[in-house]
């Protein structure tokens, strides 16, 4: 396999998507923010979306609900990592102890931001 098309396979897979497209996969993979690629590497968006709410609240609800909290980044990340309940509802969110302290920096980041695909 050319080397280019590896990285092209290889991006797909990691941004969750079917290949439909070499250039197309690639190029939305490249544009994409870390943040929102480490979330579809942790499987976070099985439960979340960035503008609707799925089984849990969308990113830019909980942006939303955390503007302007100073403890929000610390708060998040905690959450991520221990999981809990009662915040959004009766639905738990499960615990990703063995997601890395920076992968979970960075995701919890990104959805501060608003969730931005850029």
């Amino acid at each position: 396999m050319r080397r280019g098309v590896a990285v092209a396979v290889a991006a797909s897979v990691l941004m969750g998507g079917a290949l439909t497209g070499l250039g197309v996969s690639a190029a939305r993979a490249a544009d994409a923010p870390r943040g929102q690629l480490v979330a579809n590497a942790n499987a976070c968006m099985g439960c979340h979306a960035v503008d609707r709410k799925l089984v849990g609240p969308s990113f830019q609800q909980i942006a939303a609900k955390y503007k302007g909290d100073a403890q929000a980044q610390a708060k998040l990340a905690r959450k991520v990592k221990e999981g809990g309940s009662g915040v959004w509802g009766m639905i738990p969110m499960p615990a990703h102890q063995t997601m890395s302290d920076a992968d979970i920096r960075t995701v919890v980041d990104w959805v501060l931001a608003g969730a931005p695909s850029r």
